[in-house]
């Protein structure tokens, strides 16, 4: 059996429906940043390349090179931090076109430099293009942080956070940024928008 996410990281990727702080320690991701409306199709193309790199990574045994560590996996959820431009926090008014983001896959713990000069070279084969250049590949930590599992369409996710908001309170800590991570753990062009789940996630620190 493939090595399961889900299973074997339930902390992570199984969080409760009420909020509950975790620790999250150094993870490896392709990513790629962008702008704007993730309803447009500069989005779905960014989303594209980290999905080409990716499954470069996943399928690089059948391609004649086995990395170092590698085992069967599932490929982790598309993961997004997200942020407004500055112009929209002047203004103090959520527009989805001001929305500033960073897409990420998570690659598992052999996935190193080499392994994903690999995929990038793989991937410039068969798809090059201009948005690949943009594309990175990155060690992440998040440490400390709130998280709450989120069921149904993205546009409810204020009453989550509202929730996430009164436990900090309660619970003595403070987010350290106002940019928080969403991991998709639902398809959005296949479930429907009531039965999907994302979790959201602060990175916190004790309140001062």
């Amino acid at each position: 059996m493939p090595r399961d996410f889900k299973k074997d990281e339930k902390s992570l990727y199984q969080p409760k429906d009420e909020p509950s702080v975790v620790t999250v320690g150094p993870q490896r991701f392709f990513c790629i940043k962008g702008r704007g409306n993730p309803n447009g199709p500069d989005f779905a193309e960014r989303l594209g390349v980290l999905y080409a790199l990716a499954y470069a990574v996943r399928m690089m045994p059948k391609s004649g090179f086995t990395p170092e560590g590698y085992e069967e996996y599932v490929v982790y959820p598309l993961e997004g931090l997200w942020d407004l431009s500055d112009e929209a926090k002047k203004d103090g008014i959520f527009r989805k076109d001001e929305l500033v983001y960073t897409l990420m896959i998570r690659q598992p713990d052999f996935v190193n430099e080499n392994v994903a000069a690999r995929a990038f070279a793989a991937v410039a084969k068969k798809k090059p293009g201009e948005l690949l250049k943009e594309a990175y590949f990155d060690t992440i930590e998040d440490g400390l942080s709130v998280q709450i599992m989120h069921h149904g369409p993205y546009d409810d996710e204020p009453a989550s956070f509202a929730r996430m908001n009164a436990f900090l309170d309660a619970a003595g800590y403070e987010k350290r940024t106002l940019v928080h991570r969403e991991i998709y753990l639902s398809d959005a062009r296949k479930t429907p928008p009531a039965k999907m789940r994302t979790i959201l996630r602060y990175r916190i620190r004790k309140a001062v």
